[in-house]
Order: structure tokens, then C-alpha cells, then sequence
């Protein structure tokens, strides 16, 4: 089964304002960029996935990541995360009804392809499936198959939202890539550690990050 991944993205210099311990406002536009052309890049390579379409308004984003070879959906109903979300499998679906689709969050800068693919051969199994994060608090990926809708409830407690709203939760070892999302310094070092792609790699090389 091939998937269309939908990762949202918000404009740069709104993101990752809770790595202000980590990195400061001229620098952190820079990072959230380098996160999401990371994601895109090993997303692209991954063999369960056939396209990635990236939700955003970014301008500078869309180009950098149009370049990696995503499709580009502008965010039209600017309502947020979720709304994001829904408007960006809707246009998935428009154009290939019967594709599976999966959210995916735009800060996986260690993602490995591979360990990707195992989690969606997973999620391939469920009408909706979710992926919950290193914290197992969030959510990194939520995985609708042909003819079920998204219905993303990311946001805060977004595990237990995703569960109560049906999804199955999956429960795999071995893909910490998937999910090692970065919203903290701790969160950059325990990527950093996995290993991160290489525009997080020189981005974030020679920041003071909180532990290290």
C-alpha cells in the first residue's frame, strides 16, 4: 500500500517558539525549516510512500520544500492544526479518492525512512491508526486507510484524543525516529542523538542546547 503523507506546517517565524531556551528569535524560523525539509526528504524516500503534500503559507517554506519534491497546499482555511490537516487530506482525496493518507509531524529531523515504513505497514492494517510520540503524551502520526476520513485530533493530549475518536494506537518498537519530535532543547538533543538529516545538522550546529 502506498500512502500521501499531509504534513502541516505553520509560518516560520511562528514555530518552535518553545525552543526559545535553545535557539533565539533569528534563529529559530531557520530551525523549524531545516526540521521540515529533514521530514519531507526522508519521507520522500520512504518506500510505503508515494507523495507528500505539505499544508502551509510559508512562502519561503513552500519553495525549499517544493524543491525536495513535495506538493504544496496552501492553507486556506487558516484555522489551525487540525483544520490544516483535514484541508490538506481533503485535497489529497480529491485528486486520488482511494489513496490512504497519514498525517505527519513537520519536526521529525532524525526520521529514518525505513523505520517510517513499518509504522505505516502497521497503520495499513486499522481503518485509522495512530503513532504516539517519544512523550507518549502527543501524537507524530495518524493514518486513515481508503474511504475513512483523517478526523485529526492533534493538539494537547492528542494520544488520548486520537484514541477516544476510534483510532487504533500503535505499539511498535524500534521506530524512535518516528517518533522524536522537537519541541524543547530536550527534545533537539535526543534527536540529535538518534541522528538528525543534514539541514538540522548544520542549522543547529553550535547551539547551546539545555543539557549537553
Amino acid at each position: 500500500m502506498q500512502w500521501t503523507l499531509v504534513i502541516p506546517l505553520k509560518p516560520l517565524t511562528r514555530a518552535k517558539s518553545r525552543l526559545s531556551d535553545t535557539a533565539h528569535d533569528g534563529v529559530r524560523p531557520g530551525l523549524a525549516l531545516a526540521f521540515a525539509q529533514d521530514t519531507v526528504a526522508a519521507a520522500l524516500g520512504c518506500p510505503a510512500v508515494a507523495d507528500v503534500a505539505v499544508v502551509t503559507n510559508d512562502a519561503l517554506a513552500g519553495r525549499e520544500l517544493a524543491a525536495l519534491g513535495a506538493r504544496i497546499v496552501p492553507d486556506a482555511p487558516g484555522a489551525g492544526l487540525n483544520a490544516a490537516l483535514a484541508h490538506g487530506a481533503a485535497a489529497v482525496r480529491a485528486s486520488r479518492p482511494e489513496s490512504p493518507v497519514a498525517a505527519l509531524n513537520a519536526d521529525l529531523p532524525a526520521l529514518r525512512p525505513l523505520e517510517l515504513a513499518r509504522v505505516l505497514n502497521a497503520a495499513a492494517e486499522f481503518p485509522r491508526a495512530f503513532l504516539a510520540d517519544a512523550a507518549r503524551v502527543g501524537t507524530t502520526l495518524l493514518g486513515a486507510g481508503p474511504e475513512h476520513e483523517l478526523l485529526p485530533r492533534f493538539g494537547r493530549d492528542s494520544r488520548a484524543r486520537h484514541r477516544a475518536s476510534g483510532a487504533v494506537e500503535l505499539r511498535l518498537d524500534g521506530v524512535g525516529s518516528v517518533r522524536q519530535d522537537v519541541d524543547t532543547g530536550a527534545d533537539l538533543r535526543a534527536a540529535l542523538a538518534l541522528g538528525v538529516g543534514p539541514h538540522t545538522a548544520a542549522v543547529s550546529a553550535g547551539l547551546l542546547i539545555p543539557g549537553s
